[in-house]
């Protein structure tokens, strides 16, 4: 008998599509353990997309890489333990829990929706992001929001060096100890930052507090069960770089 593929790229040797998931209306689990990476991720658009779930467990991820990416529609998603690398990218509007840790790059190039990291991320957190909330509730390592280009980061703990680098638009609101370089290269943005700074990145400085910011942060807090802000310092672009390239030589060295 000749085997046929589904869309999650499951098949038997008699053609039948195995089950590997528990649905109940608009709630599923899904056991993950024995799959591949593949073969998650085409199950979760199974789910999601020709079964209308709009609720998906998954237990087990054991870290692999580049779960629950391309994910495109409104929804709820949990992963039970820790991913690898690349988790969650190019997402435009789920809700997205990890009950454990992240490697780098989570949340790259969002577009909508939210990620909540219940412990701590690689380097790379949230790189162009685009629009939605990463919130990490543990430590994040370096160039955390690099190039990032909208949306909101919040990171509980500490963050490495080179956070915000080349950062164009949107907000990062780190509670802890910033690295060396922070800011480094910023054209637009705002950073806010709890704890100590290393040192500010080229271009990077501080910035003046309004109301505005006030209610971002009691905002942001406020919707992620946050508890109450800490004081903060906020940072953004001195747009001294914004003229650059026009610049002579001997003008480059007194800017930088």
């Amino acid at each position: 008998m000749t085997a046929t593929y589904d869309a999650r790229g499951l098949v038997e040797l008699d053609g039948t599509i195995p089950r590997v998931s528990e649905i109940d209306g608009e709630r599923a689990v899904m056991e993950a353990r024995e799959l591949s990476t593949r073969k998650v991720n085409a199950e979760l658009r199974w789910l999601l997309y020709e079964r209308g779930v709009k609720d998906v467990t998954i237990l087990n991820p054991s870290s692999r890489h580049s779960l629950g990416v391309g994910i495109l529609t409104r929804s709820r998603i949990t992963f039970e333990g820790s991913l690898g690398y690349f988790g969650c990218g190019l997402i435009d509007g789920p809700e997205v829990r990890i009950n454990g840790r992240v490697g780098w790059s989570v949340a790259e190039n969002m577009m909508s929706g939210v990620v909540v990291i219940e412990s701590n991320a690689g380097s790379l957190a949230g790189a162009a992001l685009r629009g939605g909330d990463l919130v990490v509730k543990g430590q994040v390592g370096a160039r955390t929001g690099i190039d990032q280009k909208g949306g909101t980061i919040i990171v509980m703990g500490s963050a490495g060096s080179m956070t915000g680098f080349m950062m164009q638009r949107g907000r990062q609101i780190i509670l802890g100890d910033v690295g060396h370089g922070l800011g480094d290269s910023m054209y637009d943005g705002t950073l806010y930052v709890g704890g100590k700074v290393a040192s500010l990145g080229i271009d990077c400085v501080e910035g003046e507090w309004t109301d505005a910011d006030t209610e971002l942060i009691e905002r942001k807090f406020r919707i992620y069960g946050l508890g109450e802000p800490p004081e903060l310092k906020k940072f953004v672009c001195g747009k001294k770089l914004y003229n650059y390239d026009s610049l002579e030589p001997s003008e480059r060295k007194l800017v930088l």
